[in-house]
């Protein structure tokens, strides 16, 4: 790091568990984000305020007047623009440092496969199911973290599904793929705005913690979130032995 690096993460720098070397880990790191709306963009521009490295944006959108009542990566001034555009603009003025690769595509198994391999660390901050599985299933193949938000109305999700650790479910083992899920967007449905805030900030934290290799990650356990009655809660979630995606007879 350069004198200029070291006073900008100078409060990084402080803490004990992150300190000059943990900075440099994130200064080289590269996130993988899959989603630039609500959840996407709390997680991008704090992953870049943080120092990291490289980030890869990943959205097939384009900012609508709608969006801004959550989506803080974004300004009425870039509706109709890409969302990945729009947030590698509003990354590159908090920092500029940052190298910001966007893809403009809707992700599928192939795309995904190829940039999971590439990233450090990945976030899901999508809003589908099946987007939801393939990431999942991409991540297993190349024992990638995986950084899974969800939010909607006034409540929201996250965890860690993480096989670098033998006891990490991966997301099919929380939520199957054979599951019938019922498709619930915004646009029909609402959210309140902070709890995008709030779920993309914990799966900010969550990356940089596991990219720094400090604290202990939310792998084996889901958090909730009520935010009606600010309440979060906790349940414990278990590798399946019998899961398609990541069980010891499933094809990777």
């Amino acid at each position: 790091m350069d004198d200029r690096q070291l006073l900008r993460y100078s409060r990084h720098i402080l803490l004990d568990d992150i300190g000059v070397e943990g900075q440099e880990k994130l200064l080289a790191a590269h996130a993988l984000v899959i989603g630039a709306g609500g959840l996407g963009s709390p997680v991008a521009l704090y992953l870049a305020s943080a120092g990291v490295g490289r980030l890869t944006l990943v959205d097939d959108d384009t900012v609508d007047l709608t969006n801004l009542q959550r989506q803080i990566a974004h300004t009425e001034a870039r509706v109709g623009q890409s969302k990945v555009l729009s947030a590698r603009a509003a990354i590159h003025a908090i920092n500029p440092d940052v190298r910001v690769d966007t893809v403009m595509q809707r992700a599928d198994e192939t795309l995904l496969r190829q940039l999971v391999a590439d990233a450090d660390v990945v976030l899901d901050c999508t809003d589908n199911f099946a987007t939801r599985q393939a990431l999942n299933q991409a991540c297993v193949a190349a024992r990638k973290p995986l950084v899974a938000g969800a939010a909607i109305g006034f409540d929201g999700q996250v965890s860690v599904y993480d096989l670098r650790d033998g006891h990490s479910p991966c997301y099919a083992c929380v939520f199957p793929p054979s599951q019938t899920v019922e498709e619930v967007r915004c646009a029909t449905m609402g959210v309140f705005a902070p709890v995008v805030g709030l779920i993309g900030t914990v799966q900010a934290a969550e990356a940089l913690k596991l990219l720094c290799g400090i604290g202990q990650s939310l792998s084996g356990r889901l958090l909730m979130l009520d935010s009606r009655r600010m309440e979060w809660s906790e349940v414990r979630v278990q590798r399946q032995p019998s899961c398609q995606i990541c069980g010891g007879n499933a094809r990777l």
